[in-house]
């Protein structure tokens, strides 16, 4: 028997380890006549920070991780791209372009793992905890977390004080009065209650949301090298643009259960649209555009990066 230990920030309850991990680990077991067996410590059990679980799998602290590439600024640049303002579609869609641009322009920034999926989640949502958003005014004078730094640098110039954390630390610092709101996806406010503690929420029209995040689910490449050529295969069955699709078509679908637990919480709405819409595509062009000269700077070229990401996403809403 082989044993992989598995380590996230997200709790036990959430999609990404009860609907994701959970279930391929349960495929490697069946596959391999329960030779492969999955670990999993949620939570941050093994200790560390979210942020260094890149670095506990990369040096083989722990055998595979799940965690939000942004977490680490810097360390994945060309895969910042999926972060930026009206880039990403649905999760499935998007999930399958960042999966094949992992694994063609971005595969530097991935060398040191074994990739077995990158995907996104659906676009995300702005929330409050009482200031219903409806125009880039309302933004003023608002304390917002954002996961990442491109996120954050959006939020800015949207006239809000960006706060970056994790998700974990979101709940306390609402309850605290550290921030006023955040940017999250439906699917992870049931997690941690966040649907109770915002009663605001503003969604956006149109094909492409106001943004999304990678995440990135990876192994220790000695581990993954020192298994049987049987192993491996199963692996890698279980691995690249497959896995990225279940996990699209994963995040999407739990969207709107998430949102109904909002509604059922008494939970105001609004879709900006219209002239406000506009003037919020015009601030993410910005910060598109700024994203790109300083991706020059560090030698990348940006508007190819935000270029092949944009024709990917629109191959897999084809498909």
């Amino acid at each position: 028997k082989v044993t992989l230990r598995y380590h996230s920030f997200l709790p036990l309850q959430h999609s990404s380890n009860s609907q994701f991990v959970q279930p391929w680990g349960e495929r490697l077991k069946e596959e391999s006549n329960g030779e492969l067996i999955v670990e999993i410590y949620p939570a941050m059990q093994l200790g560390g920070k979210p942020p260094q679980l890149v670095d506990q799998v990369r040096d083989g602290v722990v055998d595979i991780i799940w965690t939000v590439a942004g977490y680490t600024p810097g360390r994945f640049p060309r895969l910042e791209v999926f972060d930026l303002p009206f880039m990403a579609s649905t999760a499935l869609a998007t999930s399958q372009a960042s999966q094949e641009f992992a694994e063609t322009v971005a595969r530097e920034d991935l060398k040191e793992y074994k990739v077995l999926a990158v995907h996104v989640h659906a676009p995300g949502t702005i929330h409050t905890k009482k200031s219903l958003i409806k125009s880039i005014e309302d933004f003023e004078g608002l304390k917002l977390r954002g996961p990442t730094r491109t996120i954050t640098k959006m939020l800015a110039g949207l006239g809000a004080t960006p706060v970056g954390m994790p998700v974990p630390q979101v709940a306390p610092s609402l309850s605290k009065g550290v921030i006023d709101g955040m940017v999250v996806p439906w699917e992870v406010m049931p997690s941690f209650k966040l649907h109770e503690l915002t009663k605001a929420h503003t969604e956006v029209s149109g094909n492409r949301g106001l943004y999304t995040t990678s995440f990135l689910f990876l192994m220790n490449k000695n581990r993954y090298d020192s298994l049987s050529p049987e192993h491996k295969k199963i692996i890698d069955r279980n691995s690249g643009i497959d896995l990225a699709k279940i996990a699209g078509q994963l995040w999407d679908d739990i969207e709107l259960p998430a949102r109904n637990l909002a509604v059922e919480s008494g939970g105001e709405f609004f879709q900006l649209s219209g002239k406000s819409l506009k003037r919020v595509k015009l601030i993410g062009q910005r910060m598109t555009d700024e994203w790109i000269r300083s991706a020059k700077k560090s030698g990348l070229n940006g508007q190819e990066l935000v270029e092949e990401a944009k024709r990917l996403i629109k191959k897999y809403e084809k498909e």
